[in-house]
């Protein structure tokens, strides 16, 4: 039952792998562009399997600059002692779990109307 992740970036930070740096795909990348921004987001923040799945099925992408506010969210809610955070943008909302840097699950803003957020102890707005 379980689908196989079709998003190449999300497919990378949820494995772990980078072994997509070495298949065809890659050759779409602009040269000189430095490092995969894959790469430098696994070392930050992981997204968990079922994140990974809820981006992948509600269409969800965040871009690199999304990403950067995300950590930068995750990284204050750290240093006010947060364990388990909400992490809004327009469209988006995250619970993360600080202590682990994963993203637990995502969630649209047609789904954020219908939701309740449980096991919380913070929330930030990026």
């Amino acid at each position: 039952m379980s689908n196989p992740i079709q998003n190449t970036k999300i497919h990378e930070m949820v494995t772990g792998r980078i072994d997509a740096l070495q298949s065809p795909r890659t050759s779409q990348a602009t040269p000189g562009t430095g490092p995969d921004f894959g790469q430098i987001l696994e070392n930050r923040l992981k997204v968990s399997g079922h994140a990974a799945t809820r981006l992948q099925s509600r269409n969800i992408e965040l871009s690199p600059a999304d990403w950067d506010r995300v950590v930068a969210g995750v990284e204050r809610a750290a240093q006010k002692g947060a364990k388990e955070s909400l992490v809004l943008m327009e469209d988006v909302a995250l619970v993360v779990s600080v202590k682990n840097r994963t993203v637990i699950t995502a969630v649209d803003r047609a789904q954020m109307k219908e939701n309740v957020f449980t096991n919380i102890d913070s929330a930030v707005i990026v």
